[in-house]
């Protein structure tokens, strides 16, 4: 059932909710307690569409359990002081359940270590904060960042046996996300691949603007750039063309999916014969896993049994497995198809029609 109770903070969510009917007639899930419980998503950074949609995935879940009576987003605009602040303020008007985006990483954990030994329940996801669960948090959940590195240096093995010049790009400087993917291509990859970029990954703040000014940098400093990897591909579309105007094909890009990115494939591939896509599914549900822990340590319900998301391929433009590249060029571009928001809530959280 939809939580009738439940409050919501932002247009974002209260449009996702709106829209999506997703929990209607559902029944309680088994996450979902007894006791009601108060729940906020404390983002790091939330200055792009990928997080729109993540807090819609979240706004989404908490209605699916009758005992969160209030959901809250807070953003946190890439400022660590203001981070720590979101964290502390929630505390403090005793908000039951903190979910943290920590793109600050270890700088948020006294933060975090205040709030849980306060009695809140804090959960962590995706990126890590050091320190260690049921000491300086409830429970941390991670995403196979790892595995998703092995996934797409399988695949550039498969399109350059021989070898090639590799550029990576990923979030701020140092994020886990980020390192554990370089070492797991690393793992695969060996030194007949060449990484172009600073180690472990070119720094782009996952900021679409600023990806496309380090991307730009990077094009007009290498002659041959075989492919491109990137944690948030819809964020490379802007800078794409400009090897088109050197007269180079784009090259091979293996990615996290976007609308953006799929539609720019279908647009391009064609002219640019070096152009294949490969894409691992983005990430937006990890946070109902977030949600579904918190809300059971909050509400007194069962805690689920996953602690790690997966990083699923999502599309392939050579085999079509397991789906070919998509496009929905009637929806905004900045929507994620491997998200299981649908379309057009995502479409509503993003600013769209």
């Amino acid at each position: 059932m939809v939580n009738s109770k439940l409050k919501l903070a932002g247009a974002v969510a209260s449009a996702a909710l709106t829209i999506g009917g997703a929990a209607m007639g559902e029944e309680t899930p088994s996450w979902c307690g007894p006791d009601e419980a108060t729940l906020a998503l404390m983002d790091g950074f939330g200055g792009n569409s990928w997080r729109q949609v993540t807090n819609a995935a979240a706004a989404i879940e908490a209605a699916k359990c009758p005992s969160i009576t209030n959901y809250e987003y807070s953003d946190a605009q890439g400022n660590t002081q203001k981070a720590i602040s979101d964290i502390k303020a929630f505390t403090a008007k005793g908000t039951d359940a903190l979910i943290v985006f920590a793109d600050s990483g270890p700088a948020v954990l006294p933060a975090m270590t205040s709030a849980y030994r306060a009695g809140r329940v804090v959960i962590p996801f995706r990126v890590e904060v050091a320190g260690e669960e049921g000491v300086n948090f409830s429970k941390y959940l991670n995403t196979d960042f790892y595995g998703e590195g092995v996934t797409f240096a399988n695949w550039i093995k498969e399109i350059l046996p021989d070898g090639g010049n590799v550029l990576f790009l990923s979030g701020p400087a140092g994020t886990s996300q980020g390192v554990q993917a370089y070492e797991g291509m690393k793992s695969v990859l060996g030194d007949e691949y060449v990484f172009l970029n600073s180690l472990p990954f070119a720094v782009t703040n996952w900021d679409p603007a600023l990806t496309q000014q380090v991307l730009t940098a990077e094009i007009a400093k290498h002659d041959e750039i075989d492919v491109i990897v990137s944690d948030f591909g819809p964020s490379l579309v802007g800078a794409l063309p400009e090897f088109e105007k050197y007269g180079r094909s784009i090259p091979a890009i293996a990615a996290a999916d976007g609308n953006s990115i799929g539609c720019f494939w279908h647009e391009k591939h064609e002219s640019n014969p070096d152009f294949e896509l490969f894409t691992v599914s983005t990430g937006n549900d990890d946070v109902r896993l977030a949600v579904q822990w918190a809300a059971a340590l909050a509400t007194g319900g069962t805690p689920p049994e996953q602690e790690m998301n997966p990083v699923p391929p999502f599309e392939n433009s050579i085999t079509g497995e397991p789906n070919p590249v998509q496009c929905r060029d009637d929806l905004p571009g900045s929507i994620f198809l491997s998200s299981s928001v649908p379309a057009d809530v995502q479409a509503k959280a993003v600013g769209g029609k």
